[in-house]
């Protein structure tokens, strides 16, 4: 393969990524939860045994996976442009890409540091108390909500030199 092909798989490779990387994080935000409280408060149904035991933990493992790898192949396709140092030090003509680039990074952080750890202690993967994890759903709520606010600065900026704006 030659470089301008690499760049390409490298793209394509970033854009399926983050498609469902984000389309997760929209499903746990705008799905997952509301469903977990209705079921939580529903006295009679099943309960949230099912999500939280079937759903839940394969989700979180595609989730925090789709971060990693739109993560490195939006890294690779900037290495490719010689732009991931000018995009990580905002060079001029780097600023957008470089916000939405340093947006992602958070949004990784978050995954890895707060939401899959805590996570865990609430799906009952990691021992922990009532209390821990009490702490543990607000915490990941919390990033979680965080992340989908995040979400739309950052697929804009990374969208915007396919708009006319520099790259």
């Amino acid at each position: 393969m030659n470089q301008s092909q690499l760049l390409e798989l490298a793209v394509w490779l970033h854009v399926l990524a983050g498609i469902t990387w984000i389309g997760l994080l929209y499903y746990f935000n705008f799905v997952q939860v509301p469903a977990m409280a209705a079921a939580t408060a529903d006295k009679k149904g099943p309960g949230p045994a099912a999500i939280g035991k079937y759903v839940a933990p394969r989700a979180l493992l595609w989730f925090r996976w789709a971060a990693l790898v739109t993560w490195l192949s939006g890294a690779w396709a900037l290495s490719y442009t010689g732009g991931f140092v000018q995009a990580f030090t905002f060079q001029p003509g780097s600023q957008i890409i470089g916000m939405g680039a340093w947006l992602g990074t958070i949004m990784l952080f978050n995954v890895w540091g707060l939401i899959w750890p805590n996570q865990k202690k609430v799906l009952g993967l990691k021992p922990a108390t009532d209390a821990e994890k009490d702490k543990a759903r607000k915490i990941a709520f919390l990033t979680s909500r965080t992340n989908t606010v995040l979400s739309i600065p950052m697929i804009l900026c990374m969208t915007a030199h396919g708009h006319g704006l520099p790259f």
